[in-house]
This record gives structure tokens, C-alpha cells and sequence, in this order.
């Protein structure tokens, strides 16, 4: 069995056989189309619009915030591209705590995601992974000025394409954006799809997450969650929350 889906926001291409039918038949019953799972289970009724064309598609849209096409397609752009931001900030926020604590690269308290930036006002400057070979930044105009223009091409590139492909799709360009093949069997494809943006909305939650529990402890990730293991009746958000409380 095969079932028609949309590889992308304006284009459709329908799963051919190969060497992922098998596994992407299962994803297709499970992700797409109206046998799809959804958020409620058997007890969704998910509105018209949303048909399990589109990976991540639980039949969820209580404000009807997808039901014009160009807004849907125009957030659905905005969603993957920051799911995947979201993916490499929550790694970037982790990694150097992580590095520091097991004692492999000695951060100091900029090893903390929110404070690490501010090292760039030191004397030393911000060393990335602390080696002032790799990258050695002191002029927060440079890096600001920088990071405008680098930022600005790219998305001028995945829009409007560039020597490395004219007319790509926006959100999956593949051919020199795919360098292992990932996307060329529309099968795996269609699973890839599902599993990017269901790991990158936990990423995204979980940035959230990082920056509630920095303001209220002072404290990163990794820290926030020996202390929780430590004594998990005492560090955990209830307890946080009850500071704020009158009377406190």
C-alpha cells in the first residue's frame, strides 16, 4: 500500500518503491494521511484542513491558526527552521557544561550557556571550547556585524538559491545540501521528516526550559538537574515556584 503525501510545502511527490517501502509503508500509516496518529487519539477530530499531508500533522489546531494555506505553509517554514535552531541551541547550551564538569576543558562559569557570551568582555576575550587557536573573540561589534552578514546570506541562499542549486525547495533543498544522500529514497525521506520536527519541537520546549530555570536558579541544565537528582523533593519546579508566593 502507498499513500500520497507532500514532500514539501508546495510540492507533492507520492513514495515509490525501493529499498525503504517497507519502512516508510508502517510511517506513512502511522504519520500521514487520516490513519495518522493524532493527539488525542481515536478522540481527535482534527478540521478539514489538516489531512496528515505534512510531517508533524497530530490533527492539533484549536485556534485555526493553518487553515489559510499561505499562513499555514508560511508557519509551518517558520516552525522547521526554528526546530532546527532549537536543536543545535539545546545541544550548545549542554555540551560545554557537560565538558566542564567531567573536567575535560576548563570553562570556568562561563561553562553556563547564559554567561558564556559575556566572556567576550574579559581580557581574554571568548575562546571557543576554550582554545584561543580555534576561535578568539574580543569585539562584540565584530562578532554582531559578523553574524548580520553571514546570517543574512545564508537566508538570502536557502530562499532565493545560489551557485549550489537554483529553484531548491526552501525548507529541504537536498543535492548539495545533502552531501550523504539522506533524502534520496522519498521513503526514509518521509520518516526523516516526522522525526526532525518531533525532535525539534522537544528541542524547542526544552530552551524554554533552560531559560525558566536559568532565571529562577542562576544555574544551567546539567547543574538544575543533579541537584533535582540529588534531593528530588526539595530541587524541583514546585519548590521554585512557592518562592514567589505571598509570604515568601
Amino acid at each position: 500500500m502507498q499513500t500520497a503525501f507532500v514532500r514539501s510545502g508546495l510540492r507533492a511527490a507520492v513514495p515509490t518503491a525501493g529499498k525503504g517501502t517497507r519502512q516508510v509503508t508502517r510511517a506513512s500509516v502511522e504519520w500521514y494521511g487520516p490513519d495518522r496518529a493524532k493527539f488525542l487519539g481515536p478522540f481527535t477530530n482534527p478540521p478539514s484542513y489538516l489531512k496528515g499531508e505534512f510531517a508533524g500533522d497530530y490533527g492539533w489546531d484549536t485556534s485555526g491558526l493553518s487553515a489559510d494555506p499561505e499562513t499555514f505553509s508560511r508557519y509551518r517554514e517558520v516552525e522547521v527552521i526554528h526546530a532546527r535552531w532549537a536543536m543545535l541551541g539545546a545541544l550548545g547550551c549542554v555540551v560545554p557544561e557537560l565538558l566542564d564538569r567531567n573536567g575535560t576543558v576548563n570553562f570556568g562559569e562561563n561553562a553556563v550557556w547564559f554567561k558564556a557570551g559575556a566572556a567576550i568582555f574579559g581580557d581574554d576575550g571568548l575562546n571557543y571550547l576554550g582554545n584561543p587557536s580555534l576561535i578568539h573573540a574580543q569585539s562584540i561589534v565584530a562578532v554582531l556585524l559578523s553574524q548580520i552578514v553571514l546570517m543574512g546570506l545564508v537566508e538570502g541562499y536557502r530562499v532565493n538559491g545560489g551557485p549550489a542549486g537554483e529553484g531548491l525547495d526552501a525548507l529541504y533543498p537536498g543535492e548539495a545540501f545533502d552531501p550523504l544522500g539522506l533524502a534520496d529514497d522519498p521513503d526514509s525521506f518521509a520518516e526523516l521528516k516526522v522525526k526532525e520536527i518531533k525532535n525539534g519541537r522537544l528541542a524547542m520546549v526544552s530552551m524554554l526550559g533552560f531559560g525558566v530555570q536559568g532565571l529562577l536558579t542562576g544555574k544551567g541544565p546539567l547543574e538544575n538537574l543533579a541537584d533535582h537528582l540529588a534531593d528530588p523533593t526539595v530541587n524541583n519546579g514546585f519548590a521554585v515556584a512557592t518562592k514567589f508566593t505571598p509570604g515568601n
